[in-house]
């Protein structure tokens, strides 16, 4: 235990008159405060982009112009719409070993907010077709896996136009099945979309 001097008693220190345990109460609490604030200068500032945004009205009629928010797209979460979707615009032409032959119409419900195809639906019609030309070549019995699906768009195809989309086996080997897929106008005969579709074939070869 210290001695302490009577002169020392009478007269303490500055530093003893402050409780040392009051200190990181007064940091923290000037700290809560600062936090606080800027998190209401922040929601202010939000607030005030948000309402200053000059392009909300363009997005949001774009939105509701090509569906968003419709309620009938509830429809499109129905057990295989996405098939029934497709059948109701694709129709099957020829059909031969290595090669396939369709039409496919763009109708409405494949249509983009200009009124052509759109491009979901090409890359969705060349993948049917692609796994139907490949299954022509290695059978029904076998199942092939797509691994890799290109898209060319050289040109728009308008409302109601009918497509001829040829489906031809470029190479088909042990594990592997290339489809290559041609999208043509059928009034003129222009090529609108080209695809090319990788699949590999089940069970692979083990390495």
């Amino acid at each position: 235990m210290g001695v302490f001097t009577n002169r020392e008693m009478a007269n303490p220190s500055p530093k003893a008159t402050v409780p040392a345990s009051q200190e990181p109460q007064t940091l923290s609490s000037t700290a809560a405060a600062a936090a606080a604030a800027a998190a209401a200068d922040a929601a202010t500032s939000t607030e005030s982009d948000v309402r200053s945004n000059p392009f909300e009205p363009l997005i949001r009629r774009f939105f509701q112009n090509v569906g968003v928010g419709d309620p009938g797209a509830e429809n499109y979460d129905s057990k295989d719409f996405y098939s029934n979707l497709l059948c109701n615009t694709l129709k099957t032409h020829t059909v031969r070993r290595g090669h396939i032959t369709c039409i496919a119409t763009v109708n409405p419900s494949i249509s983009n907010h200009y009124g052509g195809l759109h491009g979901g639906a090409v890359a969705a019609i060349a993948e049917r077709v692609a796994i139907a030309t490949a299954t022509t070549v290695i059978g029904v019995d076998k199942e092939i896996f797509l691994v890799d699906l290109g898209i060319s768009y050289l040109s728009a195809a308008p409302k109601d136009a009918e497509l001829i989309v040829d489906g031809s086996v470029v190479r088909s080997g042990r594990n592997i099945t290339v489809v290559s897929v041609e999208f043509k106008m059928k009034k003129t005969g222009k090529l609108a979309f080209t695809s090319r579709a990788t699949f590999h074939n089940k069970p692979l070869s083990k390495l």
